[in-house]
């Protein structure tokens, strides 16, 4: 059953005030590998029918995988009485108003004709690199393309169309165990030489490693470390949160709360980038400002709290930060010493309120000194609160598409705070 027809049988069975009705439909290709050898291959169709309705504001929801008329009945029905039986919700807003909507392109024509033998191949070439070094590799490949849909009986109605690729690789060889990763929108400039040139490279700056007391340190973040952090710094940046008195960004508006050389952005202009042109609350997205020149200028706004405080709605549907043209060699330089960090993990809060997340280095840590890398150094523990350690940016690299949504540079660090050692 095509959009349309779902859209007109809400329509016209649908007896409650106000629906949102949310359908989106996915189809994957995932080629797994293991120790040198292929494991797995899934691939199939995926769909989710979501309805969202309200009686006064009484509401109800239910969602379906299946679309058949005798299922939109059940989606229907589940809904509208699970709504009948909800208590009143004092923060009720809505469906969204009719918007005009950004005209954006989220696929790849790469991605979407590349087949499942060309992913097979391309996990076989890295099975053969692995072993021509004496290594295993474990990852995967895979290709997704998806397509969401919101219509609402206020009049909002948004179609968007994504694509990505990714291909990630784990090499183990001896004692030594690191991953490179590659995440796009675009299949295209994907190079199975180059990353597997990155991991073997990594891999072998990894392989003389002596033990690193915590404290702090200057650190090389690289955009995938970055990356991890992020998504932690936009989920604390809520205006609801800032308003009540509960995060870091209380009072902060219009205010230099983070470091000068740290600017931040939602864009629709950059077009290797995932840029949705609306959100599942109906936000249309638009150029957005969040942080200039070290300035807060903007926070995540929902439709309810916008419209609680005269505020405009906003998400974060996006990052990104635009780097300098310092190399890693450069900003060795520029510290006496300090470590490169690929990636982060296990990222939690400590607390919300400051701001301040703890988390775990992973992938290799190397240590540099007089401006030259010297050897590894075992995983470690951080305490920070990234606003802050915004403040403390000593030069930014050029920027790199880290994920469909993400394009950040290198950045150099001072004092970056690890407070205990990892075992894994």
């Amino acid at each position: 059953m095509k959009i349309e027809q779902i859209e007109q049988y809400i329509k016209t069975h649908c007896s409650a005030d106000d629906y949102s009705l949310h359908i989106n439909n996915r189809e994957s290709h995932e080629t797994r590998f293991a120790q040198n050898g292929i494991t797995q291959h899934i691939a199939g169709p995926e769909a989710e029918i979501m309805l969202n309705v309200s009686f006064g504001t009484r509401s109800g929801a239910c969602m379906i995988n299946h679309v058949t008329e005798a299922n939109l009945d059940y989606l229907i029905q589940t809904a509208e009485a699970i709504a009948k039986m909800a208590p009143e919700d004092p923060e009720f807003i809505s469906s969204a108003p009719a918007a005009e909507l950004a005209k954006v392109n989220n696929c790849a024509e790469a991605t979407l004709s590349l087949s499942p033998q060309a992913m097979v191949d391309i996990v076989q070439k890295s099975i053969d690199k692995a072993i021509a070094l004496n290594a295993t590799v474990s990852g995967m490949c895979e290709k997704h393309i998806k397509k969401t849909c919101l219509i609402t009986k206020n009049g909002f109605k948004g179609y968007d169309k994504f694509s990505r690729f990714g291909h990630s690789m784990t090499i183990k060889k001896g004692e030594v165990e690191t991953k490179v990763s590659y995440e796009a929108k675009d299949f295209a400039p994907f190079n199975l030489e180059q990353e597997f040139s990155r991991l073997a490279a990594q891999a072998e700056a990894l392989s003389e490693m002596k033990a690193f007391d915590p404290g702090k340190i200057a650190v090389i973040l690289r955009p995938e470390a970055l990356q991890e952090l992020l998504w932690y710094l936009a989920w604390g940046m809520q205006r609801r949160q800032a308003d009540e008195g509960l995060s870091p960004f209380t009072g902060q508006l219009d205010k230099p709360c983070f470091g000068e050389k740290f600017n931040l952005y939602s864009t629709l202009k950059r077009p290797e980038m995932h840029a949705p042109s609306f959100n599942g609350e109906g936000i249309p997205s638009r150029e957005i400002t969040w942080v200039e020149s070290g300035v807060l200028k903007a926070m995540n706004c929902s439709r309810y709290w916008a419209k609680a405080v005269g505020a405009e709605p906003l998400s974060m549907y996006n990052f990104y930060i635009p780097g300098e043209d310092s190399s890693e060699d450069e900003m060795m330089q520029l510290v006496p010493r300090g470590l490169i960090i690929n990636r982060f993990w296990y990222i939690r809060p400590v607390d919300m309120k400051k701001g301040e997340l703890t988390g775990m280095t992973r992938d290799g840590v190397l240590y540099f000194e007089a401006g030259k890398v010297r050897h590894a150094v075992n995983n470690l523990r951080f305490n920070e609160i990234p606003h802050e350690m915004t403040r403390r940016v000593l030069a930014l690299g050029s920027n790199k598409l880290s994920a469909p949504s993400a394009n950040l540079p290198t950045m150099l660090i001072d004092d970056f705070n690890f407070v205990d050692k990892t075992s894994f």
